[in-house]
Order: C-alpha cells, then structure tokens, then sequence
C-alpha cells in the first residue's frame, strides 16, 4: 500500500468515526449493563472481550517483528505502549472482570474485531513501513510532542486500570446486581475508565504525530463518549440518589 492510498483509507475511516459517533447517541451498543437479546446470537463476554480486542495486538505484533523499519529507529516504543494495551485488554482483563450470565452479542463482538482490525491495520502499516525514520530518531524522545505524550499515555492507562478495578471489585462475592461506584475519579464522572482510554490514546496521537495515530484517537473518543453517556443516563434512571454533580466522562465539563 502507498502513503497517498494509506491517506485516503485513513480520510475514510475518520469520516466513518464521525457518522458512527453520531449514531451511537441514539442507539445504545447492547453488552454490559445494556445486553438485549434483540442483537442475534450472544457468545460468553469473557470469550468475546478476548475475539475483540486480539486482533489489534496480532497485528501490531506482527508489524513489529516482520515490519521493514521497526526496528531501525525508537517506533517500537510506540508498538511496545500498543501491545501494553492490548495485552490488558485481550488476556488479562476478560480473565478479571467476574463471570456473569450477561452474554455480549456476537455482532458487537464482530464490529469491534472489524474497528481493531482496521486502526491496528492503519497503524501498524504505517509505522513499520511508510512513517520517515528520521521522525523517530533520538531527537524524538526529547521533543515536547513525545513527552507530553508519554504522561498522558501511561497517566491514561494507570486511570483505566484504577478505575476497571473499582469496578471489577465493586460486587462482594455472592452479590449480584448493580451499585454506584464511589471514590476515586468516579467523585466526579460516571466513566472513568473510558476517560482514561480517551486520554491514554490522545496521547499516543501526540506521541506518534502522525495520520493513522490521529484516526485512532478520534474514534476512541467517536466511541467512548456515547457510550460514557449511555452509562451515566442508565445510572440516573436505576438510581434515585445517583449524584447530581457528577458528569458523564470529562470533570467538571460533560
């Protein structure tokens, strides 16, 4: 593929994000809390989180190893951050989070596979075969782009983690049901750990500058945002003394 088509894929792709994001406030993705039986045919969530997310670390491993210019500059920190992520998201957290009869719809499951594929795709591609190495010398780790970048990355993913484990805790063993999460970032906004994915992957943008890195970070915030309002809208609605003050998934803004 050549930079010019990768360009064309990736305009695509962000006009997709935009559609999408405007979709999903109207129609609520049917896992978790908001499972329906009217999506088809549902698999076991554990199974499900791992077929979602395992394309994305395939494929960025993959480019790591057998990519032509991996490893001939400091891009395979960029790959090293992605494969942190996904290693959490395909292995150790499907095996955290508490089983549960609440099965995810296998069109769910499939769309997610298809969104990593393509930002993993994008991604990948480009950093092991198309990104310029001299954009990824050691001048790059000491630029403003790559360290402020790096905070928000590991400041986002520490968020994530913190707040996926509130949650997963949330039930005693035997409980069964909802509660309000409380401490924490969750003082002030419903989702948290979405937050921090938005943040996390912001600053991978920043770190990465580049095309395929900046499609990837609008639609995480194409996806996580609705979705923080559909959790914040159903906390409301099953909880009479859900907090006033909170927001949804930005402190004190929305």
């Amino acid at each position: 593929m050549s930079l010019e088509t990768l360009k064309v894929v990736a305009y695509i792709w962000l006009g997709m994000a935009i559609i999408v994001h405007i979709v999903m406030f109207f129609v609520t993705a049917p896992f978790g809390r908001h499972t329906s039986e009217k999506w088809g045919i549902s698999i076991n969530n554990k199974l499900a989180w791992i077929l979602m997310e395992a394309p994305s670390l395939l494929i960025m491993a993959y480019f790591l190893l057998q990519g032509t210019n991996s490893f001939r500059s400091y891009v395979w920190i960029l790959f090293a951050l992605w494969l942190i992520h996904y290693i959490n998201r395909t292995f150790i957290y499907p095996l955290r989070i508490k089983a549960t009869p609440k099965k995810m719809p296998l069109t769910i499951a499939a769309s997610g596979a298809f969104f990593n594929l393509i930002n993993a795709g994008l991604n990948g591609y480009y950093l092991a075969e198309l990104a310029p190495v001299a954009d990824y010398k050691a001048e790059w780790l000491t630029s403003n782009s790559f360290i402020i970048g790096a905070v928000m990355f590991v400041g986002g993913m520490m968020i994530n983690w913190k707040a996926d484990t509130i949650l997963i805790n949330l039930r005693k063993p035997g409980e069964t049901g909802y509660k309000i999460p409380k401490g924490f970032l969750f003082d002030y906004i419903s989702s948290p750990n979405l937050f921090g994915e938005i943040i996390e992957w912001s600053g991978f943008a920043l770190m990465a500058f580049n095309l395929p890195a900046l499609t990837f970070m609008v639609w995480t915030f194409a996806n996580l945002v609705p979705r923080a309002k559909n959790h914040h809208d159903w906390y409301v609605r099953h909880f009479d003394n859900y907090p006033k003050e909170r927001k949804i998934v930005f402190p004190f803004i929305f």
